[in-house]
């Protein structure tokens, strides 16, 4: 698709995946989680090892649907869960969830991030637009985004259209003057062309053929990487 870039006032991004891969940081922050426990509450690490404890994660998603926007509500109460089934305090509760929160900050950037965003923020206003638990100012990102708004703190995530929404409101745009840029067919392209947005689908992976992956009539940009987009968009 051919972005209208005539009409393109503000731009939203996704961060995960999008901005850096979320697995190997989650990775980090949940050993760096286990070693706090193993010192600090070391019955949870005698029953639990690291498997375990992202099933546990898991199970609990699947309980707790109505927190599926709140990643950090869900972490929490496996944290908790985990210190109870343990026979821990549950007093360890909030300086467990810190130190996971703080590793989870450490993210490594994609090679072409921090480029390609000092390339779009100097000419257009950038908004953060998230499902996780990210926080700009501590990794470090804070000065190239106008704004950012989460799922936790909104109170749904994307896909829905109404997160989408708000962002163009906070930016002071209508929709279709502000492009979304995420990873994720479904939460990212479909979500920002619902509510009525362009879209740009960042596809590091580089495979399927366009109308193959996402699908007939589905109308968006897509490429390899977030410099491959600021060519496009001339800047």
């Amino acid at each position: 698709m051919n972005l209208d870039t005539g009409k393109l006032r503000a731009l939203t991004l996704d961060l995960d995946d999008t901005l850096w891969p979320i697995w190997p940081t989650i990775a980090r922050a949940e050993s760096a989680l286990q070693a706090w426990l193993q010192r600090h509450a070391p019955r949870v690490t005698e029953r639990f090892d690291l498997a375990a404890m992202r099933a546990d994660r898991e199970a609990v998603a699947r309980e707790r649907p109505d927190w599926a926007h709140d990643l950090s509500a869900l972490r929490r109460e496996s944290i908790r869960r985990l210190l109870v089934a343990a026979g821990e305090t549950e007093a360890l509760l909030d300086a467990a969830f810190s130190v996971f929160l703080a590793e989870r900050q450490c993210v490594d950037l994609y090679a072409d991030s921090l480029p390609a965003l000092q390339r779009l923020a100097a000419r257009w206003p950038l908004f953060a637009l998230s499902n996780g638990n990210a926080d700009l100012v501590r990794i470090g990102l804070q000065p190239w985004f106008r704004g950012s708004l989460a799922a936790r703190e909104f109170g749904v995530g994307k896909p829905d259209p109404r997160i989408f929404a708000a962002a163009c409101e906070r930016l002071g745009c209508a929709p279709n003057e502000v492009l979304h840029v995420g990873d994720d067919l479904r939460l990212d392209v479909h979500g920002a062309l619902d509510a009525g947005m362009q879209a740009a689908w960042v596809r590091r992976d580089g495979e399927g053929r366009e109308d193959d992956v996402i699908g007939a009539g589905v109308r968006c940009w897509q490429g390899p990487d977030l410099l491959a987009l600021a060519d496009r968009l001339g800047v």
